[in-house]
């Protein structure tokens, strides 16, 4: 006699999650299948169904592991054709493909309610309670235990993953894109995002000129002033957004230009510097904090452009339960930055702080629901790096504008980033830092030139 399979408990979802094994779903999709061609025979769907499952147990039951939703549907239909369904075999498998086409076409937009990326967010805080890194508490444990260089290695690879699966989209739409833009709010890592596309997008034979847009902005002294003598130079209109276009539309009819220079530490550019052509095989790769603003590639048609958000959706909280602001990260960024990139201090970069965050609101972030791919920068290892490298600012921050009425932005955003980082363990060496890593673009000593 027979032995009968061990039966099937768990399945594994497309997206990652274990689920219970339900043989009536099996059933429910071949009695479809089935109907589609004028079938009305639902015990015959049931005993198929029971074929299947038999199939499964001997493949899959026991302690040999769970199936994937594929697995299960690679048996469905070799069970249909071995019992002579042809036919019902046939629907089945263009019912499987249209319903994994209809699932690219919504893994190619990103889902955003209220210009939030929930599931993303979800998804990231798992990564972080899977990895024991979800609270500051969690990387102070990390840090104590000696697992700091694992959780480096595992935080890098995740962003790396994350890259390549974007570059794959862009891969994917060739030769119909010519244009592929990595936008994103300030300090949120396009640069080394944008390199990193280039790198994915060569290995697979992809050529490819990129475009400097920083170039383009006009001269500092151009832009308005506000009553602490500061310049706006977040909006989009403080590049020469008329001139892109034209480039653009040149460069993609196969003519040849020459860029702008800007020198931001002295606020001007130079007009026709840089040569700059592309042939009809490549691709333009635009890094851009405006990237996404309608008026920058306006001229361009949809069909030839691939939109890129990141941004550093980080989901770490401290130890009352409030999670580090997304902004909040990218400040820290940019004021490590700014002071060995572009000659600010940081109290001036936390100052001119309300610019950035009321020009990203206004023209970045309500176009995250337009993207085609989405890339959490935020690293789980960064803050206890970033820390010793400008907490000191905070306090000062703070006793200097606690009394002004006029920089109680400032003031805010200062106490609010000191209260997160106080108990947090800081750690002074990033030896373990990977000379490529997104991080570098902040802290200095990358293999890229920036």
């Amino acid at each position: 006699m027979t032995a009968t399979p061990p039966p099937i408990r768990k399945v594994i979802k497309r997206d990652g999650n274990v689920v219970a094994y339900r043989r009536e779903r099996i059933a429910t999709a071949i009695f479809k299948a089935a109907a589609s061609i004028g079938g009305t025979d639902r015990a015959r769907a049931e005993a198929l169904a029971e074929q299947v499952e038999a199939r499964l147990g001997e493949a899959y039951g026991g302690e040999r592991g769970m199936p994937t939703v594929e697995d299960i549907q690679d048996v469905v239909e070799s069970v249909l054709m071995a019992f002579g369904h042809l036919r019902t075999a046939r629907a089945y498998i263009i019912y499987r493909h249209e319903r994994a086409r209809a699932r690219g076409a919504r893994a190619s937009t990103v889902e955003a309610t209220d210009n939030v990326p929930y599931r993303t967010i979800y998804e990231v805080l798992r990564w972080n309670m899977d990895h024991g890194c979800a609270s500051i508490e969690d990387l102070n444990a990390i840090v104590a235990e000696g697992r700091f260089p694992e959780l480096v290695e595992a935080g890098e690879q995740r962003y790396e993953d994350e890259v390549r699966a974007a570059a794959d989209r862009i891969l994917e739409r060739l030769p119909q894109v010519r244009i592929a833009i990595v936008a994103g709010p300030s300090s949120s890592g396009k640069t080394t995002t944008t390199i990193k596309v280039r790198e994915r997008l060569r290995e697979a034979g992809a050529d490819l000129v990129a475009l400097n847009v920083d170039h383009y902005f006009f001269d500092l002294e151009q832009h308005p002033k506000d009553e602490f003598g500061d310049y706006d130079y977040e909006t989009p209109h403080a590049l020469d957004l008329a001139l892109i276009n034209r480039h653009l539309v040149e460069l993609l009819e196969g003519r040849a230009i020459r860029t702008p220079h800007y020198d931001f530490k002295t606020g001007r550019r130079a007009l026709e510097v840089h040569p700059l052509a592309l042939r009809p095989d490549q691709v333009l790769l635009i890094d851009s904090l405006h990237g996404l603003y309608e008026g920058m590639t306006a001229r361009i048609p949809e069909s030839s452009k691939f939109r890129c958000y990141v941004e550093t959706l980080s989901q770490v909280r401290n130890a009352e339960g409030v999670f580090l602001r997304w902004a909040d990260q990218r400040l820290i960024r940019r004021m490590i930055r700014d002071r060995w990139h572009r000659n600010h201090q940081p109290m001036q970069t936390l100052t001119h702080w309300h610019y950035v965050r009321a020009s990203e609101l206004k023209h970045i972030i309500p176009f995250i629901g337009t993207v085609d791919a989405l890339v959490n920068t935020a690293l789980a290892h960064e803050l206890p790096l970033l820390k010793p490298r400008v907490f000191p600012i905070f306090p000062e921050a703070m006793a200097r504008f606690r009394d002004d009425p006029k920089r109680q932005d400032a003031y805010l955003r200062a106490r609010r980033v000191f209260e997160l980082l106080d108990p947090l363990t800081a750690v002074e060496d990033d030896a373990c830092v990977p000379p490529r890593s997104l991080l570098r673009e902040f802290i200095g000593g990358s293999a890229y030139t920036y």
